[in-house]
């Protein structure tokens, strides 16, 4: 894991190799990975070196950020009986080292988010909540709620969609649940439940979903449209386009058509969204080292391909429809810079509130929508609305 491999795949491949362990022991060695390879950076700032081996880095997290007498946090890091080193007690001086994020990634939230950057990068350090989306056409959010009720999984709805409950209590296991097996819900951070819903795709509508992914998006269209009009859905990936067939399957509906093509200007579409690939700064906490993955050119490296595959839905779009460009990053450069740019170079289309009569102000933000784990709670998303003149 400190030399590059996922967390997930450390894990894993730790606990196949140790399966005599018991329940406890195995949920005790996931947070300690997990921890390590979140803190690294805050635990080598205590331990006063940025090459401390695993042991030392554990018995700083057990010690230094859990508060373990130190004996014991060295006995159970198994530094043996030299116990472990004294820490460093000053402050952490940096946003960097407060947060445990690079010092490239610490600089640029700081432009992004200002005085709030501190809250946003301490919400990256904590796991996001389990959300579910109900799937409308097979149940209600209340409905819902009292299915997984009876269960075993208490839920409590999401403030800002209207589909959203959030699973509350210990992490229960969903995909062994009868009401996932009929279709009743998908997993999906709220945040990228709202992306879905400022589309407001309509029944009877042509809807394209241009990066469709595995489709979560794609099924909340079919639903808003009630299964009807023309669904279409594009991913250069193969087999997230397979793997969205068989969830249109199991959530009802019948008319998604997958393009194993990119479609051509003059389709006409309603509405076109476009979730296009980018930085995934967004998401952060849901991997505990993605933040040490990352090298500081990703914040450059999208924004020429998103204007492309922005240019291009564009053409998609027929006049008077609507168009939806979003990410899962903070980056200006992806973001309210991009749609600005193409704003400009396109004069026939003109941007509309997101959510309008639904949406709360609180996820909107000069005009776009914007949600973040500091202020929502999702994971961070942006979106802008935008619609093409009918002349």
């Amino acid at each position: 894991m400190l030399a590059g491999s996922p967390a997930e795949r450390v894990l894993d491949r730790t606990l196949r190799d140790h399966r005599h362990l018991s329940r406890e022991q195995r949920q005790a060695l996931k947070e300690a990975v997990y921890n390590v390879g979140l803190w690294r950076r805050r635990l080598g700032f205590l331990l006063g070196r940025d090459d401390a081996t695993p042991p030392f880095l554990l018995y700083a997290l057990l010690h230094g950020l859990a508060g373990v007498p130190a004996p014991e946090a060295a006995a159970l890091a198994g530094l043996g009986e030299g116990g472990g080193p004294a820490l460093n007690p000053a402050p952490a001086p940096t946003l960097a080292l407060r947060a445990s994020l690079p010092d490239w990634l610490a600089d640029h939230f700081a432009r992004e988010f200002g005085p709030e950057a501190e809250d946003f990068c301490a919400h990256l350090n904590v796991p996001g909540p389990i959300t579910l989306r109900a799937t409308p056409l097979r149940t209600t959010r209340d409905a819902l709620a009292e299915r997984l009720r009876s269960e075993g999984v208490q839920t409590r709805p999401g403030p800002w969609s209207p589909l959203a409950l959030h699973v509350e209590g210990p992490r229960p296991n969903l995909y062994g649940l009868d009401s996932l097996r009929e279709g009743l819900f998908e997993v999906q951070d709220e945040g990228s439940q709202l992306l879905g819903l400022v589309l407001d795709a309509q029944p009877g509508e042509t809807v394209l979903d241009l990066c469709a992914g595995a489709g979560g998006k794609t099924l909340l269209l079919g639903a808003q449209m009630k299964d009807s009009g023309r669904l279409l859905a594009y991913d250069p990936d193969p087999e997230r386009l397979d793997r969205l067939l068989q969830r249109s399957a199991r959530a009802g509906l019948s008319r998604v058509q997958v393009l194993r093509t990119p479609p051509t200007p003059g389709l006409g579409a309603d509405r076109v969204l476009v979730d296009a690939p980018c930085s995934e700064l967004g998401s952060l906490r849901r991997g505990p080292d993605l933040r040490f993955r990352i090298e500081p050119d990703v914040l450059t490296h999208f924004p020429p391909l998103q204007a492309d595959i922005l240019q291009h839905a564009a053409d998609l779009v027929r006049p008077g429809g609507r168009l939806v460009y979003a990410t899962c990053t903070v980056n200006r450069a992806e973001n309210q810079d991009l749609v600005t740019a193409f704003l400009a170079a396109r004069p026939d289309f003109s941007p509309v509130r997101p959510g309008q009569g639904w949406l709360p102000e609180a996820c909107v933000h000069e005009g776009f929508l914007l949600v973040a784990p500091h202020r929502h709670g999702t994971d961070a998303f942006f979106a802008a609305v935008m619609e093409r003149s009918a002349g």
